[in-house]
């Protein structure tokens, strides 16, 4: 039997369903046979530049089928994808490409003007390879990536190890970005978990082979899924939910190369693939989401989604009425994932009749809350902790200092601790209070951003919000709070305070909240705290 490998899964896979659909974008389909052959042709380009075991590669991409043929073909000659976030200006993508030892980049079209400007700046990299979208743009010596799918014959499949390197940069919450560590084998083996959920087995497949043999079943019986990545594949839930978990049961990836969030394009895409699985961020999505789904229900013109069985969404808060809101237009899974880059955490399940209450997690196999001596919060006791998940990373990537702090030992088990908050309920539910990092110290309480957030956005009126804390002579800190309204919607800040008191403590209140035309977001629907900041002390200076 062949050991767990990303790569190693993906071939047999191909093998057992070669015309399975694999890949989408737009009217391009690619078969598993397809999608194989070019990754495979990816590979040994990458070889005959000099590239070895552990050699790392930058994907500077939208979403695309290139970006997922391109890792393929990567960890195919044992190399090591790295995502660079597509937003980052120049000093932003010379500090990671360096970073993470980068011997070559992927890189849109559109952005040859940025690499060309570092270009000097990156002795490294061996060679530039452009994915182009129409923009004209090209770094001199470059070469286009369909070019180099023709000029190539398809590496041959290799052994490789289940200890071979992966790694995914993460922003994180404090500092410049981090490379999280992981062996291949062990990451692979945990993103099988969609088998339980979305295929219908109690048993995880244990191999590659066994894994190609359950996908091609399924896929026979008209079953394969088919995914629909609403969020960048830039990001680890975009990447590990919306791509690698369904990959892992033979199934399809549908993503959507414009930028922006489209909600009338994310329906159309559904029906017209026929999607089974949505992954989203959080409100950020699903509010736009619903509110579109709303609105062609009004206007008599409904999106057909009757082949959705699940909606998932991870890293960032999913609240309880817009859950509700989307139950109501079709009977249908939606999973709350509480993780991060670092290690997962948590769920909470909801269906119709069903709805979980916002921030409310069922906890993940022998996930922990400890408190700031090292000790187990008990069940019920109202105390806070920190939250740790067993089977740690490997760690950061060149940072001992923060591998140390992030991943510790208790009691003879390696735990990740990446900063989040949270109560245990006596009925061993989680209670997520947020991030330690961005927690406002007023009068020497302890308020997490996310909690008043949550209050605030129960008001019918508010659509988004973000709450920071600003320095304040008397209290330390004040907690202030960024709002954008719902069209059409009004209200005061008297009257949203009124309203937020009745479901926080007094102390937790925003002391003045700033209205703006649009909460300001990441791509991948994360809180944008520095914009957050930077708005409220111009408006509330």
């Amino acid at each position: 039997m062949s050991e767990m490998h990303f790569a190693t899964i993906w071939e047999k896979i191909a093998a057992a369903q070669p015309e399975a659909p694999a890949v989408i974008c737009g009217n391009v389909i690619r078969t598993w046979r397809e999608y194989e052959d070019r990754a495979a042709r990816v590979a040994a380009y990458l070889h005959q530049q000099g590239l070895e075991t552990e050699s790392k590669i930058g994907i500077y991409l939208h979403n695309c089928n290139e970006y997922l043929e391109a890792q393929f073909g990567i960890m195919k000659m044992r190399g090591v994808p790295i995502n660079v976030n597509y937003r980052y200006r120049e000093e932003e993508m010379v500090y990671l490409l360096e970073n993470a030892d980068c011997e070559a980049l992927v890189y849109q079209s559109c952005y040859a003007d940025r690499v060309a400007a570092v270009r000097d700046q990156l002795p490294a990299i061996k060679t530039f390879i452009r994915v182009e979208d129409d923009s004209g743009g090209s770094v001199p010596g470059d070469v286009e990536y369909e070019t180099l799918i023709a000029d190539n014959a398809p590496m041959p499949s290799i052994e490789r190890s289940a200890d071979d390197l992966y790694m995914l940069y993460t922003g994180g919450t404090t500092g410049m970005p981090k490379g999280v560590m992981y062996a291949s084998g062990t990451m692979s083996t945990g993103l099988t978990s969609g088998w339980m959920l979305l295929g219908g087995l109690a048993e995880l497949p244990a191999t590659p082979e066994e894994l190609a043999a359950a996908s091609a079943a399924l896929h026979e019986a008209g079953n394969q899924v088919i995914s629909l990545t609403a969020c960048p594949l830039m990001h680890g839930t975009g990447m590990w939910v919306g791509s690698m978990i369904p990959h892992m049961m033979g199934g399809a990836v549908v993503t959507m190369s414009e930028l922006g969030l489209n909600p009338e394009q994310i329906w159309r895409e559904v029906r017209r693939n026929g999607v089974t699985f949505v992954v989203i961020v959080g409100d950020a999505f699903a509010k736009p989401m619903l509110a579109e789904l709303d609105k062609a229900k009004e206007d008599g013109t409904p999106h057909d989604i009757s082949t959705i069985k699940a909606i998932m969404s991870s890293g960032v808060m999913w609240s309880e009425e817009v859950k509700a809101g989307m139950l109501q237009h079709h009977d249908m899974i939606l999973i709350d994932a509480m993780g991060s880059t670092e290690g997962s955490m948590g769920s909470s399940v909801a269906t119709r009749g069903d709805v979980s209450e916002t921030a409310k997690f069922v906890m993940g196999e022998n996930v922990k809350v400890f408190d700031e001596y090292d000790v187990e919060v008990v069940p019920g006791s109202g105390d806070m902790g920190m939250l740790a998940a067993p089977g740690a990373p490997l760690g950061y990537y060149k940072d001992p200092e923060k591998t140390a702090e992030t991943f510790r030992e208790i009691d003879g088990v390696r735990y990740s601790f990446p900063g989040d908050f949270a109560t245990i309920e006596a009925d061993g539910t989680i209670t997520l209070l947020g991030r330690g990092s961005k927690c406002i110290n007023t009068s020497g309480e302890k308020v997490f951003p996310e909690e008043v957030e949550e209050a605030i956005k129960r008001d019918p009126a508010i659509f988004d919000c973000l709450v920071v804390g600003l320095p304040d002579e008397r209290f330390g800190q004040r907690v202030v709070a960024i709002a954008s309204l719902k069209d059409g919607q009004e209200i005061d800040e008297p009257s949203l305070i009124e309203q937020t008191r009745q479901h926080l403590a007094g102390y937790k209140l925003p002391k003045q909240i700033a209205f703006v035309p649009e909460v300001q977001r990441a791509a991948n629907g994360k809180a944008d705290y520095d914009w957050a900041e930077e708005t409220a002390r111009e408006m509330l200076a």
